[in-house]
């Protein structure tokens, strides 16, 4: 008996087939030019050095096995004064966002009241990464360093994402920033999945592992191939190991 083809919206379908398909998403679009030059939108390459040098001092606390909170401190602050100065250079919000995670303790309380603050203003510094990093159209290419740093951004954003929806459990999310407040499980786990797309876009590995898992339409697939197995094994003739022939 042939099953019936399912009737596909002409979105379901872009999906599927981005899916399952990976040269048929926009990931094979990505176009990075190879080195030299290393730019950075908004900023002029003659002055992308020196930011990079500075940059390197900032976080240079950071560099030790489990910087304290101390450490973490002192490269935010460096950082502040960074962004103050050159409030268009991306690559310092992202690895502000990085110090402001060291903040707090316990990463599973992390969408709690009393670590609001600091989370919210984690997303703020990776979306304003992002706002300042992205090309102007998804067909620009893009430097060596501006995939890295939009890799790096996304992600950063679908792993915070993942742990809200890990917070939300099996209701909504009653804390945190607005960005993910009051929505549940499924809502943010769709959410993580689409900046883990994005950062496998840009080129990081894992990210692309996490938004197949993380997908809803992976899952969805998943659950149906699961079932039919289970009826597939249900409906299967049993064997007698021991042959039950004559007996």
């Amino acid at each position: 008996m042939v099953a019936p083809t399912p009737n596909l919206s002409s979105n379901d379908a872009k999906v599927l087939s981005a899916l399952f398909d990976p040269e048929s998403s926009p990931s094979a679009s990505v176009k990075i030019v190879p080195q030299p030059p290393q730019s950075l939108p908004h900023i002029p390459d003659s002055l992308l050095p020196t930011l990079q040098a500075a940059e390197r001092s900032a976080i240079l606390p950071l560099n030790t096995q489990k910087p304290s909170l101390d450490d973490a401190n002192a490269a935010i602050s460096a950082l502040n004064d960074l962004i103050e100065q050159h409030p268009t250079y991306a690559s310092a919000y992202a690895n502000r966002a990085q110090a402001m995670r060291l903040r707090i303790e316990d990463e599973d309380r992390m969408f709690e009241n009393d670590n609001g603050d600091t989370t919210e203003a984690l997303l703020a510094d990776l979306s304003r990464a992002i706002e300042l990093a992205s090309p102007a159209s998804p067909q620009d290419p893009l430097s060596p360093i501006q995939a890295r740093l939009l890799a790096t951004a996304h992600t950063h954003r679908g792993y915070l994402l993942l742990k809200a929806a890990k917070a939300a459990g099996e209701a909504t999310l009653q804390s945190g920033p607005k960005e993910v407040r009051g929505r549940d499980k499924d809502s943010l786990e769709e959410m993580a999945s689409r900046e883990f797309f994005l950062g496998g876009r840009y080129g990081d590995k894992t990210a692309k592992e996490m938004a197949v898992r993380t997908n809803p339409y992976a899952k969805m697939c998943g659950a149906i191939v699961k079932q039919a197995m289970r009826e597939e094994i249900g409906d299967a003739p049993r064997i007698d190991v021991g042959g039950g022939v004559g007996a």
